[in-house]
């Protein structure tokens, strides 16, 4: 299989933001077919709708969202919206207009009990258009739904073997219907077909936390993979924050970042917490850098600047 040679440099994305528009962390991003960017974050204004240019097109969601986590827009031009703190996943029109729920707001399932929802993360949606959620936070669990919401089958189990799971953070599936998790704490991805049956696992990461794929069959997986914080080993080198890029064969095609949590003071990232590319190959990540930083630093110490969101400018097109 030839590999396709990427390469990215900072690009300077400016936020044309009002000065009463406060941006909390952006731990969902997606972006419509025209390029527009739609920043899912905890600030006052949970949706962010931005142009190519950083221009504020409008803002919405106000008072529906307890803790902003997952965003995808589908082909049908909808956008869906995971929520961790009050266990739902919302579908939207790209105005705004809710189209449709699944579970109920402020109600959980009980911790790790394989049922919908516990601490849900994020979605993607089937080429016949069923909804997958990654349940992470409470549970160890995927869950299938069809396009009206009704709940077609879980999988998944606390644990490190094939299929179990250690926070599955972030969900995506391609147009042939292979799914893509990234299962956080066990430092891997795994792929399952349409039936949720596995088929392997990809490493050589650490902590993947965004994931976006690129377009077509057999994709190559953007990861933003995060940093360590435990005591013992928060200081080592080459444990991240990165961007990066791995073919389905495990092979890294590309890495930006890194310097582990002393990197945080200089480096690109904080959280690479969410990832999507627009129709030209250019990457935007969400960080949630305010959380993580109070997680490493506390309060004794404050970042002069928090790349919230990041623009990586592609060198060449998609392998497709």
């Amino acid at each position: 299989m030839t590999s396709h040679t990427y390469k990215f440099e900072p690009d300077n994305y400016i936020l044309k933001l009002p000065d009463s528009m406060h941006l909390g962390d952006v731990a969902g991003i997606a972006i419509d077919k025209n390029d527009n960017v739609y920043l899912f974050n905890r600030g006052n204004n949970p949706v962010v709708v931005l142009d190519a240019n950083g221009k504020l097109l409008r803002a919405w969601g106000h008072g529906l969202f307890k803790s902003p986590h997952g965003a995808h827009i589908g082909f049908d031009d909808c956008i869906y919206l995971t929520d961790n703190g009050d266990h739902t996943l919302r579908k939207f029109t790209l105005k705004g207009k809710l189209l449709l729920e699944i579970g109920i707001p402020g109600k959980s399932s009980d911790f790790m009990s394989g049922v919908p929802f516990c601490g849900c993360t994020h979605s993607a949606l089937s080429p016949d258009g069923n909804i997958f959620i990654s349940d992470g936070y409470g549970n160890a669990a995927i869950h299938e739904f069809d396009p009206n919401g009704k709940h077609l089958k879980s999988w998944g189990e606390p644990g490190t073997g094939a299929g179990q799971f250690n926070l599955p953070h972030n969900i995506c599936c391609d147009p042939d219907g292979w799914i893509y998790v990234a299962d956080r704490e066990n430092s891997r991805i795994q792929i399952f077909n349409q039936k949720g049956h596995y088929e392997k696992q990809l490493g050589n990461i650490h902590r993947p936390s965004g994931l976006a794929i690129t377009p077509g069959s057999n994709p190559d997986l953007i990861v933003g993979e995060l940093a360590s914080y435990l005591e013992g080993n928060k200081h080592f080198p080459n444990l991240g924050p990165f961007l990066s890029i791995i073919n389905n064969q495990d092979e890294l095609l590309f890495r930006l970042g890194g310097g582990g949590v002393a990197g945080l003071l200089g480096g690109q990232f904080v959280s690479p917490h969410s990832i999507a590319h627009d129709s030209k190959g250019n990457l935007y990540v969400g960080d949630v850098a305010e959380t993580d930083w109070k997680q490493v630093f506390g309060d004794k110490k404050k970042p002069k600047v928090i790349r919230r969101f990041q623009k990586l400018k592609c060198s060449g097109d998609w392998r497709t």
